[in-house]
């Protein structure tokens, strides 16, 4: 068991996050720790660097996805510009580095590259004796990520683990775990109960849709389309707390048709049985929910994946055999028919699914740390 236990990410982008609460529950649920605390590194740099740095990202998302996926190539260097990287982040996380020395951890767990790469500063210089460990949050590795003193790295998949050996990283210290989700996704759940508790219809195909990931009018293009499938199903959209996204879903509710109905969904802690009820689910290929809806069995239908990370998702998915991908939505619905009337095809993907989900990534990172004591 652990003394005390630091787990660190960072609010640019809630995937980060996610990985960190799912790797602290796991922490609790196998007592690996006397305490446990998870904290967002921005909040413990100065104001204007932490501003910069989590509305950059979510506003080149929104407004200039291909300047981002420019950055993000541009940026793939491994083991270059991390000097000027690392000058700039030393510079503007003092009150971070004062933390560490305060809270004095002998495991800290990083979901985002920031901390990794300050903490491995920090253990070269013998200014930290803390171990470290890097969970990798996407399918692929970006040279960001990478750092020259750690005790492990744990990655999704066996390619990203060939490619960081390759890159100089020893095989000793790479685990190939999957991205860690919230152990609740690992409960098996029965799919006609938890259609029933959430009222949708027990025999009907489902859609699951992450209403809230696809901006200001482009859920209408993604709902119209879908009213044009053969094959009846229903669609189950999740528009979080967006209250104004919801109004708008809610007339599209009452134009479900005898082929198609749509039930919208406001801010849910239950997305395990929402997913653990559908089919088949639609939207952005991020780390986490990939992680989370192959943990559920779920075939994936991808659409206009953002440039960088979410990219290189979807190449690794559409390569395993575990989605398809439509970047004109005028297609959508003739896409997902052809894979529906396909069972022998859909069967196949779904055997995929269960093959590369990792529903307990958490607790095995968990417990192979424990493992390293």
């Amino acid at each position: 068991m652990f003394d005390r236990v630091l787990i660190l990410s960072a609010s640019a982008g809630a995937g980060h996050m996610r990985a960190a609460e799912a790797i602290e529950k796991a922490i609790t649920q196998l007592g690996a720790a006397h305490e446990v605390r998870h904290v967002d590194t921005l909040n413990f740099t100065n104001r204007v660097f932490r501003r910069l740095y989590s509305r950059a990202y979510i506003d080149l998302v929104n407004n200039a996805p291909d300047v981002l996926g420019w950055l993000y190539d541009y940026l793939d260097q491994p083991w270059k510009n991390e000097r000027r990287r690392l000058a700039l982040d030393r510079l503007n996380t003092r009150p971070f580095v004062k933390l560490l020395k305060q809270y004095s951890p002998d495991m800290l767990i990083c979901t985002h590259f920031l901390p990794a790469e300050i903490i491995s500063w920090l253990k070269a210089k013998k200014r930290l004796k803390s171990r470290q460990a890097i969970v990798v949050t996407d399918f692929d590795i970006h040279a960001m990520w990478l750092c020259h003193h750690y005790e492990q790295y744990f990655v999704p998949l066996d390619e990203t683990r060939v490619h960081m050996e390759n890159l100089g990283i020893p095989p000793e210290k790479i685990t190939v775990s999957g991205i860690p989700i919230d152990p609740v996704f690992a409960e098996a759940k029965d799919k006609v109960e938890m259609r029933k508790k959430h009222g949708l219809e027990p025999d009907l195909t489902t859609i699951l849709v992450s209403a809230g990931g696809f901006g200001v009018g482009a859920i209408e293009h993604v709902i119209t389309s879908l009213f044009r499938l053969r094959h009846p199903v229903q669609v189950a959209a999740i528009a979080g707390r967006n209250n104004e996204l919801r109004q708008r879903l809610a007339k599209f509710a009452s134009r479900s048709n005898s082929q198609v109905k749509l039930k919208v969904v406001g801010y849910t802690t239950e997305m395990d049985e929402y997913m653990s009820a559908a089919d088949v689910i639609l939207g952005k290929p991020g780390g986490l929910t990939t992680s989370e809806a192959l943990a559920k069995g779920l075939v994936m239908v991808i659409i206009n994946p953002i440039p960088g990370q979410e990219e290189r998702n979807s190449d690794h998915l559409l390569e395993e055999g575990v989605a398809i991908r439509c970047n004109n939505l005028p297609a959508l619905a003739y896409k997902i028919d052809q894979l529906l009337d396909e069972s022998k095809r859909f069967k196949a993907m779904r055997e995929n699914v269960r093959r590369l989900a990792r529903p307990r990534a958490a607790l095995e990172i968990v417990t192979k740390l424990l493992s390293l004591k």
